[in-house]
């Protein structure tokens, strides 16, 4: 089995087939999570910008929906943000998410998935999250990337791949 690793991947060097870089981070009940528990399991590793904004509103909500058939291909959804347990939760609430949101306020676990990307909105230039999403195989492996993710119609990108992996 691959084992994920620990220390940090160069941006935009993660790729498919490569061991998932390992982390442990706080969730939105403000306890912590190490990917690497969830070896055996499926996972849907997704980042998004920020809680309570429309696309990643429109992102969440439609794997919300598609939870119970993500759920029954042996698959846990796990998002990720750079904001807080408190904006976690409010939004989760909000919502009715039935997943968990993992905090990344330092944007550690951004950097080493290279997702943590220059970025331009209203003509001013910041780093932030590129919405991207990882399917993490059993065994640990990066199984799929989707990168540049239009939050809309996603959720049914990712059954289609979960149908599909093995």
């Amino acid at each position: 089995m691959t084992q994920p690793r620990e220390n940090p991947a160069p941006a935009d060097v993660v790729k498919e087939g490569d061991p998932a870089p390992d982390f442990t981070a706080d969730t939105d009940e403000g306890v912590p999570l190490q990917l690497c528990t969830l070896q055996g399991k499926r996972v849907v590793l997704y980042f998004y910008p920020k809680d309570d904004t429309p696309g990643c509103t429109i992102e969440s909500c439609e794997l919300r929906d598609a939870h119970p058939n993500i759920i029954a291909s042996d698959a846990v959804v796990l998002g990720v943000s750079p904001d807080s347990v408190a904006s976690h939760q409010k939004f989760k609430k909000k919502f009715d998410l039935p997943f968990t949101l993992i905090v990344d306020e330092d944007h550690h676990i951004a950097e080493r998935y290279g997702v943590w990307k220059p970025k331009k909105f209203a003509g001013k230039e910041f780093l932030g999250v590129k919405r991207t999403t990882f399917i993490i195989g059993r065994d640990g492996g990066i199984a799929k990337i989707f990168r540049d993710v239009k939050p809309r119609g996603h959720a049914e990108e990712v059954e289609n791949a979960l149908a599909t992996l093995p």
